[in-house]
């Protein structure tokens, strides 16, 4: 596996995959529409790519993308029929991260890196490709001059707290967040 910045070519892989995210993270609550978002996403990657902020983790080898689960047997008697596309393998990406510098209208004591999106095919997820992508965003913001990462993570997406935790990442501000569908409880009160 290798991380590199993402190029262009990247760009619909990536689409697809921050769709699965997003998804994934319904699951824990998220109020996010995969698909509704899907130009959205696909016009904030491409500004991204174009001035940075995006790695993806590829595959060395054949063997690497078909254990990440990345490839159906179509692409595989595919790619063995194209020897250029047998040795080269750069296409299957295992993963990704997006980051940058927050910028925003307050002044503060520190220049904050931001982790927005860090997703791993689930084929990869437990074999250090996302420990592998953190570190990379990391040095980059680091390079860029931020202080400290923050990021965001659903409260009941108890693996992903761990994961973060497990590489330093502490509560430093936490959202509420309450329904008003049904509200009877806090009007009662009045």
């Amino acid at each position: 596996m290798r991380v590199t910045p993402a190029s262009l070519t990247d760009l619909d892989s990536l689409t697809d995959m921050w769709v699965e995210l997003a998804a994934g993270q319904q699951e824990f609550g998220s109020h996010l529409r995969a698909d509704a978002n899907r130009s959205v996403v696909r016009e904030s990657l491409a500004r991204h790519l174009t001035i940075g902020g995006v790695l993806v983790a590829h595959a060395d080898s054949e063997a690497e993308a078909d254990a990440a689960g990345t490839r159906d047997e179509e692409e595989r008697v595919a790619r063995r029929g194209n020897r250029e596309d047998r040795t080269t393998n750069s296409t299957t990406i295992l993963g990704f991260v997006m980051f940058d510098i927050e910028s925003g209208s307050y002044e503060q004591d520190v220049t904050r890196g931001t982790i927005s999106n860090l997703f791993v095919v689930p084929g990869r997820r437990g074999d250090g490709v996302g420990s592998e992508l953190l570190a990379a965003a990391e040095d980059e913001l680091r390079e860029w001059g931020a202080d400290v990462v923050a990021l965001d993570v659903m409260a009941d997406n108890e693996n992903a707290r761990k994961f973060y935790r497990r590489h330093g990442y502490q509560p430093h501000r936490i959202q509420l967040e309450k329904s008003m569908r049904n509200d009877t409880h806090s009007k009662e009160d009045r």
